[in-house]
């Protein structure tokens, strides 16, 4: 497997509005509407979408974009703070073993050019793949999250993974 993670280029805007914007790219567990088409575009402008509060970068297989992942700061208390993250693949890369993968290198990334000890990941209750992808990934299952996001006109139960530095062994 060739899954590598990379800044986002210009070329890549595109690319991301539909699997954040269009729902069939988004998927069932990741449609939250439509959104400002020039969104994506301001901040890539602004900041290349990478800062010290959180950042998103293109999963590539080779040269082909087939995904991104995101993490942002959860501030713990007055001097420390995590990372929650997530990722979307795009519908035709689902499936393979992507996300996984992903995961992996993210956490590491983070792990590697951060002090942080820990990093969080949730998903929706009923992405079985999601909370499956999270665990083979080294995440620990924490608990359930009643009534924690909402989309599709209902609120959902999210699951709560983390990490933390010594899971690496």
């Amino acid at each position: 497997m060739t899954v590598r993670l990379r800044p986002v280029e210009e070329d890549d805007l595109p690319f991301l509005h539909r699997l954040t914007s269009d729902p069939d790219g988004a998927g069932e567990f990741q449609w939250y509407g439509f959104q400002d088409p020039r969104r994506l575009r301001r901040r890539w402008e602004e900041s290349g979408m990478l800062s010290d509060d959180g950042g998103l970068l293109i999963i590539a297989d080779g040269d082909e974009a087939i995904g991104f992942v995101s993490w942002s700061r959860q501030v713990a208390t007055r001097i420390s703070h995590s990372w929650s993250m997530g990722l979307i693949v795009a519908p035709e890369h689902r499936g393979k073993g992507h996300g996984t993968h992903a995961q992996k290198l993210l956490a590491r990334y983070l792990f590697d050019h951060s002090t942080v000890n820990r990093i969080e990941a949730s998903t929706e209750i009923t992405n079985v793949a999601e909370q499956r992808a999270l665990e083979k990934a080294g995440f620990t299952r924490e608990g359930v999250l009643r009534g924690a996001g909402f989309r599709a006109g209902q609120w959902h139960d999210g699951v709560l993974y983390s990490m933390v530095r010594a899971d690496l062994g």
